[in-house]
């Protein structure tokens, strides 16, 4: 794309746009005085605590705090990215979504050149379509008719064939004028290298299209019906179109439901059409390579589990090996990861077949947990009763949770390590912290103690680093918001804290709202501030590794804390006792300790 949005767009687009319409298309809405209320879709409830307001063009929810515009929701419903949520608005209104840049006249030429690029293989699919149809289409019919497709999967899909003939597509697109030239550079046309010659790169095939998210054609792949090798064909690398990012029948599956909350990844496309032609509209199939980070980026942001699908044979567990190698970094709080190993010679198709699709849903239901998967691996071929093999055992599961994000997953697969080896997890703990310390960029320590209960003269060294270096505030924030139950280990008093700064003031509320009893969890606690700059911090401090170990940490905030005691009593006494009085005149309700030490205060001032 040529640059951002602009927000006047953006503004223009929500003050035309209805967010009761917007929302009552996937939430059913009952009017309820000027407003409309229904249950919240962010959470789950009996009883209505979502309300949407046509004056306001806002949606809240008293119950998670669920909030924002017809932007955020389908951003957060549909898990959508902020572009894509807004091009989606956008076409409601028949408008198209100008981009910062667009007056300069390369980033133009390149916006006509993705369109043009677009245009031409939506023509090229209607192609394919059509000759499916037609007389020299009859043996593909015959072989889709075998593989138990109907012609509604088939338009679903938008199938189509390719005929038998050198130059069939380029004939087509050149009596449209499609130049030769632009005909290769989006692969539907060869090019020797020798003569300059050029042919249809798809001939003879079953023709599946392969579109993005907004359901345009931005490639296609081939089976071939004769003997022709490969059995395959994809398109290549083009500029709108990258194997590594795209995801066949992704599409298909969200516009076959809306509120997926569940993927299942298979190797090829007559698997996903196969399992859709039994009523399993959830899967997809990557394209030639494995699945990529990127791959897994873009379904995480559109359901909360992922399923691998793999044969059972010794090729398909060295694919999910690589899978759980690509999955791990992903894994953060809330998200599910399973594998299923299909029985020796089958794959979805003939299985779903063989099984009916009852059968085939049990087998994704009963998938094996990445946990389970990943133990399972690192035992196999290992007797655990000899020390040596339990040591390789517990190094190879060790290096693997090393890779997933800070969070509950993680310490619950360490705990199971423990159980299985014997060893006292503290140990793991340890060793985990040890080797990412080793291994984080060296940086300026902060400025901030580690109080240890043992040994109180402690608190004047400088604490442990974690990754680059964070202020004092911003070490609280993230112990916090890690692990809000540490709320605990804070002084009654929130003299410690500093009364300007951002963080400081976002600490204040995180404590107030800790301390209220509702936030026990840190994915509730980031709702509660979503859409907002004090979330977005939240966010970034949750996404920072922790090397500290977890039985270390309370001692860390007292340590941090005492030390911010330290600083701000530093004050004079004058500072001090006008900042307290302060409070108090403008309404403020003292704590106990607070109103003593005003007393304390005020008599030594006197003397």
């Amino acid at each position: 794309m040529a640059g951002q949005i602009p927000q006047r767009f953006i503004d223009d687009l929500l003050a035309r746009v209805d967010v009761v319409e917007v929302v009552g298309e996937r939430v059913q809405l009952k009017k309820a005085g000027r407003n409309y209320s229904g249950l919240c879709p962010f959470h789950q409830e009996k009883t209505p605590s979502f309300t949407v307001s046509a004056d306001k063009q806002f949606y809240h929810c008293f119950g998670c705090g669920a909030h924002g515009t017809a932007l955020r929701f389908l951003m957060e419903y549909d898990k959508l990215r902020f572009p894509e949520a807004v091009e989606q608005l956008a076409a409601r209104l028949g408008l198209e979504v100008p981009r910062e840049g667009d007056d300069d006249p390369r980033a133009q030429a390149r916006e006509r050149k993705r369109q043009e690029g677009v245009n031409l293989l939506e023509l090229s699919a209607s192609f394919f379509r059509e000759r499916l149809k037609m007389s020299e289409g009859q043996q593909a019919r015959e072989y889709l008719s075998r593989r138990g497709l109907s012609e509604e999967v088939q338009r679903d899909f938008g199938i189509g064939y390719a005929p038998d003939d050198w130059e069939a597509l380029k004939r087509h697109l050149s009596a449209r004028g499609v130049a030769e030239a632009v005909q290769v550079e989006y692969g539907l046309l060869v090019q020797r290298e020798e003569s300059g010659r050029t042919y249809d790169r798809f001939r003879d095939r079953v023709m599946f299209p392969i579109r993005d998210v907004r359901g345009r054609t931005i490639a296609f792949g081939g089976r071939v019906l004769g003997d022709a090798k490969p059995k395959y064909l994809n398109s290549p690398e083009t500029p709108v179109f990258h194997k590594g990012r795209e995801l066949y029948g992704l599409f298909e599956a969200r516009q076959a439901n809306p509120r997926l909350e569940r993927l299942v990844i298979v190797e090829g496309y007559m698997d996903v059409v196969a399992l859709a032609q039994f009523g399993i509209r959830n899967a997809v199939a990557t394209l030639g390579t494995s699945t990529s980070e990127e791959h897994l980026g873009r379904l995480f942001r559109m359901v909360d589990e992922v399923v691998f699908c793999f044969d059972g044979d010794r090729a398909g567990r060295q694919a999910a090996s690589r899978a759980l190698e690509t999955v791990l970094p992903q894994m953060i709080d809330g998200r599910t990861a399973r594998f299923l190993f299909l029985p020796e010679g089958e794959d979805p198709d003939t299985l779903v077949r063989r099984e009916g699709p009852e059968a085939f849903e049990n087998r994704i239901t009963c998938a094996s947990p990445l946990s389970e998967f990943l133990f399972d691996q690192a035992a196999r071929g290992r007797d655990l009763a000899r020390v040596e093999e339990r040591e390789r055992f517990a190094s190879q599961v060790l290096k693997a949770v090393a890779r997933l994000p800070q969070g509950m997953l993680k310490t619950v697969l360490l705990g199971e390590l423990a159980r299985r080896t014997g060893v006292d997890q503290s140990r793991f703990d340890a060793l985990l912290a040890s080797e990412q310390e080793a291994a984080s960029p060296a940086a300026e320590p902060s400025q901030a103690p580690v109080a240890a209960a043992s040994a109180p003269s402690v608190a004047e060294e400088k604490p442990r680093k974690e990754g680059a270096a964070l202020g004092l505030m911003a070490r609280v924030l993230q112990l916090l918001v890690h692990e809000p139950t540490l709320v605990e280990r804070l002084p009654a008093v929130e003299e410690w804290c500093p009364e300007d700064g951002t963080d400081a003031l976002l600490c204040r509320e995180l404590v107030r709202l800790l301390r209220a009893g509702r936030y026990r969890s840190p994915h509730v606690l980031l709702a509660h501030f979503q859409g907002s700059a004090q979330g977005e911090r939240l966010a970034a401090l949750v996404q920072r590794e922790m090397l500290i170990p977890r039985e270390a940490r309370g001692q860390e905030l007292e340590g941090l804390v005492e030390y911010l005691r330290r600083q701000r009593q530093r004050q004079s006494p004058q500072e001090e006792f006008e900042a307290l009085l302060a409070k108090e005149r403008g309404g403020e309700r003292l704590p106990l300790e607070a109103r003593q030490r005003l007393q304390e205060l005020l008599l030594e001032l006197k003397r």
